[in-house]
């Protein structure tokens, strides 16, 4: 179960990252890459996630596809304190997305 909240977490702040871009009148670029997402936006206000994004985004392939590259988690699946860190950075990332789509500030 874990290995599933772990990549559901990746998923939700991909789609939050999504969300600005095409409020931004872009299109979404077809990518699952988060830090690639970020890139796109060039907003001063996310760079306070990269550090968050990065560890999201190291659950993308390994949870979505776990015989495509073996070993790319050294540790193996993710534990429960993985997914209980991830839910929190995916939660901060959606949160501050949502702040942005609003128009408020973080």
């Amino acid at each position: 179960l874990y290995n599933q909240a772990c990549f559901h977490t990746q998923q939700g702040a991909e789609k939050a990252l999504k969300a600005l871009i095409a409020e931004r009148g872009k299109l979404p670029p077809k990518t699952h890459k988060l830090i690639d997402l970020i890139s796109i936006l060039c907003m001063p206000e996310l760079e306070e996630l990269r550090r968050d994004l990065l560890l999201l985004d190291r659950f993308y392939l390994p949870t979505h596809y776990p015989d495509a590259l073996p070993g790319i988690l050294a540790e193996a699946l993710p534990t429960q304190e993985d997914a209980k860190v991830a839910l929190e950075k995916a939660t901060f990332v959606v949160d501050v997305c949502r702040q942005l789509l609003e128009g408020g500030t973080q």
